[in-house]
């Protein structure tokens, strides 16, 4: 199933999507505060509550939001990508290199990305498949670890290289607001057998920059998941963006920088593609 947030006639829905149709399930004003899809997979009513049979409006008709709103961790991997770390020349982790965006960060598949003018000169995209969390996790097996993920969606883990480096840690150069564009679906579990042999991709106005597949990842998503729940617990509705492959702006030579009005496109295979639009602002 194909989940998303959609703004219909001035409201915010849960809708299921199936080909050019988008189904209004749940409006989110309804029983919800602020993420109705998080709650519904919280309760275990996702899939039964998005399978209703409802009147169908035309995806060109709707606004397609971020599939989620509020998660409560949006995890992220660095240097996941064999290939990345060869463009790198970095050591490979030996564990996965884990740090966080905050739910600020989230912007729709097809929003603009918002930067302060003068904020960064060096902005930098990475494609990413993020992992949505189904059911509580907490010290659960590499080989349990699928059991606990309802699905997958795509991510641009859009970064402030100069920020992120200067500063000595990365929370500052990760965390701009809209800087973690997602969807534009939530993909369930079983549409996906294998994520680890999908295509992912990322053009920069119509040039392709990143072409690799999810087989590059040294930590898969079930290993992804089983370390991080051995440190924290990992909640319905919770995000891990599992890394990026080569062809960031950072590795090309010589570097490469989004600048105003540049559109990057980020696409994995199956699960959908990200289009959004640079605007400095201010």
């Amino acid at each position: 199933m194909k989940i998303s947030r959609i703004r219909h006639q001035g409201r915010v829905y849960a809708a299921r999507v199936e080909g050019g149709t988008a189904h209004p399930v749940l409006a989110e004003d309804e029983r919800f505060m602020a993420d109705a899809v998080r709650d519904l997979i919280a309760d275990g009513t996702a899939l039964d509550v998005l399978s209703a049979d409802v009147p169908g409006v035309p995806l060109a008709d709707v606004e397609v939001l971020s599939p989620l709103a509020a998660p409560q961790k949006i995890v992220c991997i660095g240097l996941n990508y064999a290939d990345h770390i060869r463009e790198t020349g970095l050591e490979t982790p030996k564990v996965p290199l884990a740090f966080v965006k905050t739910a600020h960060c989230l912007t729709g598949p097809t929003a603009d990305v918002r930067v302060p003018r003068g904020a960064s000169e060096q902005l930098d995209w990475e494609a990413e498949l993020a992992v949505v969390i189904g059911r509580t996790a907490r010290d659960v097996s590499a080989e349990r670890a699928m059991d606990h993920v309802f699905g997958y969606t795509v991510a641009n883990d859009v970064s402030a290289r100069d920020a992120q480096f200067s500063d000595g840690q990365w929370f500052r150069g990760k965390n701009f607001d809209d800087f973690c564009p997602l969807g534009p679906y939530l993909v369930s579990a079983d549409e996906i057998p294998d994520p680890q042999a999908l295509a992912i991709s990322a053009t920069v106005n119509g040039t392709t920059v990143q072409d690799s597949s999810t087989k590059e990842m040294i930590f898969g998503v079930a290993e992804t998941v089983a370390y991080l729940s051995r440190y924290m617990t990992l909640h319905p509705g919770d995000v891990i963006a599992t890394g990026t492959p080569h062809g960031v702006g950072m590795g090309r030579t010589p570097q490469l920088w989004l600048r105003d009005g540049d559109v990057v496109e980020v696409e994995v295979e199956n699960v959908g593609r990200l289009r959004n639009t640079v605007r400095l602002t201010g």
